[in-house]
């Protein structure tokens, strides 16, 4: 997973980018985060093309309310600058694969 700065969100948020970008939204100190992130990590070697971000929500907390984050982990999927998914409950890596898949 590719760690994003506050800096890099200006190019995820442009509207010019048609592919989709998946964010996992986390901070540092949370468990549920940790088995989220190795869950991701199976579903990226899964899936040819799936390049997946992580966002460390403390250095930007100004996202979590213009992103409406509800908790963490979080995963948005991006396309075209916007959000069009989020997920907060990761379920399985069963239903991270579906999810994802859909999209690459």
């Amino acid at each position: 997973m590719q760690e994003l700065t506050v800096n890099d969100i200006a190019d995820l948020e442009d509207p010019g980018k048609g592919n989709p970008a998946v964010v996992f939204i986390y901070t540092p100190f949370c468990g549920t985060c940790k088995l989220g992130e190795k869950m991701l990590e199976i579903v990226g070697q899964t899936i040819p093309g799936l390049l997946i971000y992580r966002f460390n929500i403390n250095t930007g907390p100004q996202f979590a309310q213009k992103w409406e984050i509800a908790s963490v982990p979080g995963l948005l999927i991006f396309r075209h600058g916007r959000i069009v998914e989020k997920h907060f409950a990761f379920q399985s890596v069963d239903f991270l694969y579906r999810t994802l898949k859909r999209f690459f």
